[in-house]
């Protein structure tokens, strides 16, 4: 089947009509990867599958909200979009705005944003403003911005954002033939696990999926507002795409914990390393460190005997790791210098 982007595959849906102008990079159909080795380390007969979101277009899962909240802005006649971001979302808006010939302004918190997302929104075109602050300033901001002046807010707060995002859902039941016992994912500004939910909920209700999974998402532990319970004024984490220390869709994702049976966790920067390696080295898979978060996750809560022997897990991957080389550079081996000579060679190489 020709993909064509998740507005046309999932159109039914979705809030569209043959008014909306789609604005689309064939974002989704993104692959959905067992995961033996990770299997095999967390045991009890857990099947392990890899919702690899790096591979939309921009290289994150905000592509499949950023399709439909586009296209939306520019049914309703918009001419610029603008939003926060801690680095994804300026990628994805800033690209889809070019293809839709909208102007964008992206607020980015000064030292809170890797190296390739920054890098992506600069190409795309995009006028970034580097906000002495943290993200969640930021995202006061460009909403105070929204409501005074003709511009659409493309935050997750938007409503299409979240019903874009909720396809991969769809495509994981498409993918797997059921819907998994468990979803672990990374929980930022919460949005994506809120979307998610909704997405199991809609195909569960139209009878295209069995069941219904127990959502488990995950915070770093230097910016866990939701499992702490309260604003976190300075998040600290290595894992910058979830270092946000008041999430915008917090209800939504409360509700979809508790609805769904499922709980928050928190995880170390050191957990969220070691399985950044890991999957890097078991998996042949490179995600941001927010994406090793959902893995650190599952290693945590295998060991606590948190899931039932034999369960059906689905944890999802939420962007590639060329989206920040400098941890990777920083967290592993060095490459190493020597001669151009045979023997120098076989001896770094222990042949």
């Amino acid at each position: 089947m020709n993909w064509s982007g998740v507005i046309d595959r999932y159109r039914s849906f979705l809030p569209v009509s043959d008014r909306t102008p789609v604005v689309t990079l064939n974002e989704g159909n993104t692959p959905l990867l067992a995961a033996p080795r990770l299997g095999e380390a967390v045991g009890s007969g857990l099947q392990v599958y890899l919702k690899c979101e790096g591979f939309n277009p921009t290289g994150s899962f905000k592509d499949r909200g950023m399709t439909l909240a586009i296209s939306k802005a520019l049914e309703a006649k918009a001419r610029a979009v603008i939003c926060a971001s801690t680095g994804n979302t300026s990628a994805s808006a800033a690209a889809y705005a070019a293809r839709a010939g909208l102007r964008a302004f992206v607020l980015v918190p000064r030292g809170g944003i890797a190296l390739g997302k920054l890098s992506q929104a600069a190409i795309h075109g995009a006028e970034v403003l580097m906000v002495d602050g943290s993200f969640d300033q930021a995202l006061t901001l460009v909403k105070e911005i929204a409501e005074r002046h003709p511009v659409t807010l493309v935050n997750s707060i938007n409503p299409f954002r979240l019903e874009g995002q909720k396809t991969a859902a769809f495509e994981v039941v498409d993918q797997l033939g059921r819907a998994p016992d468990y979803h672990l994912i990374p929980v930022g500004n919460a949005g994506n696990i809120s979307a998610y939910w909704q997405g199991y909920r809609e195909y569960h209700l139209a009878k295209l999926g069995q069941a219904r999974p127990k959502m488990v998402g995950f915070q770093a532990a230097g910016a866990a507002p939701i499992y702490e319970n309260r604003v976190i004024h300075e998040p600290k984490t290595i894992a910058t795409a979830i270092k946000i220390g008041n999430p915008a869709n917090w209800a939504r994702a409360t509700a979809a914990l508790e609805e769904s049976g499922g709980w928050i966790e928190v995880v170390t920067d050191e957990e969220i390393l070691h399985a950044y390696r890991l999957l890097a080295s078991g998996e042949g898979i490179f995600m941001e460190p927010a994406s090793a978060a959902a893995v650190a996750g599952l290693l945590k809560m295998a060991k606590q005997g948190r899931f039932e022997p034999g369960s059906t897990l689905v944890l999802t991957l939420t962007g590639h790791g060329l989206k920040d080389p400098d941890t990777a550079l920083e967290h592993s081996s060095r490459p190493v210098t020597v001669p151009p000579k045979l023997d120098a060679l076989l001896s770094a190489l222990s042949l």
